[in-house]
């Protein structure tokens, strides 16, 4: 096995080239690219990181297919670098539509997932849920605050345990065992959000913990939505936290909110159906390269 596990004193390594995929990309980056999103999910896709001067992580998607992920843009690198790559790992992945465009199409085959796309979403979206798609919403947090007398705050040190009592929750309402869904991750992004600069807030009804939401800046006025957990015993919990951070969160942090990046479905349908209710503003490709194979290139002239 190459590389190396991913380990917190790895963190200012990849993350200062991480930095360097996510400028200037506004809206359009990709949730992958933090050092936490490695880190929390290092297990599940059996991230190794391996050092060199075209690093990156090596792994396995969602659905099994193995990878690499560059910590560099792949549009930037050698075309032989980039073949010994894929050679190596089966695919890089994942590659912004701005790095596969910069490379030649006579070298390489890109591909794409739906279930890899990340989900977009205009915050102003979620102020009042207006329109027919999103009228469902509405019902719901009218029910909700018709219910419940909600209260919020700040997550923190503080607020931790609020949120650990949350997920517990969550875990038996769903007949979840321990360790399993992303229990553990999101153990690990309570304990750590300060390292990660996690933030978000964590929700009350009749005194009780009900609801939590740890969300991470990508870019200025961009918010990564890591971690939403409610019970479900509370219809409506979840328009009513979303709105509450899209409306509430950047008077909180000093941080506006123009958009919130609900990250990928992988695949599950459940996931789907419920990143597709809030009627998304777009999905953004994650894409894969290939190195092109003499069929593709017969397929190109034919």
């Amino acid at each position: 096995m190459t590389g190396q596990p991913i380990r917190l004193e790895l963190q200012p390594r990849i993350e200062a080239a991480l930095a360097a995929l996510r400028e200037g990309t506004g809206e359009h980056c990709l949730s992958d690219w933090s050092f936490s999103n490695l880190y929390l999910f290092r297990d599940v896709h059996r991230y190794r990181f391996i050092d060199g001067e075209w690093p990156g992580v090596s792994g396995l998607a969602y659905d099994g297919a193995t990878h690499f992920f560059p910590l560099f843009d792949p549009g930037r690198a050698p075309i032989a670098v980039l073949h010994a790559l894929v050679q190596a790992h089966g695919c890089l992945y994942p590659a912004s539509p701005s790095s596969a465009a910069a490379l030649p199409g006579d070298a390489f085959r890109i591909s794409a997932s739906r279930d890899d796309a990340d989900y977009l979403y205009a915050a102003s979206a979620f102020a009042r849920y207006e329109g027919r798609v999103l009228a469902k919403k509405r019902n719901l947090l009218r029910q909700f605050l018709s219910a419940h007398s909600p209260s919020c705050m700040a997550f923190g040190e503080r607020t931790a345990d609020a949120a650990r009592e949350v997920l517990q929750g969550w875990m038996a309402q769903k007949s979840k065992a321990a360790g399993e869904a992303d229990q553990q991750p999101c153990l690990e992004a309570i304990a750590h959000a300060g390292r990660f600069d996690l933030q978000g807030q964590v929700f009350l009804a009749e005194g009780r913990p009900i609801g939590f939401l740890l969300a991470q800046a990508l870019q200025p006025g961009v918010q990564a939505i890591r971690f939403a957990k409610g019970l479900h015993s509370h219809d409506g919990i979840y328009p009513y936290m979303f709105q509450h951070f899209a409306r509430s969160f950047g008077a909180q942090s000093g941080r506006p909110v123009e958009w919130l990046n609900f990250e990928q479905d992988m695949g599950i349908a459940g996931f789907r159906r419920s990143k597709m209710s809030y009627a998304p503003h777009a999905l953004l490709p994650k894409l894969r390269v290939h190195s092109a194979s003499a069929q593709d290139l017969k397929a190109r002239t034919a």
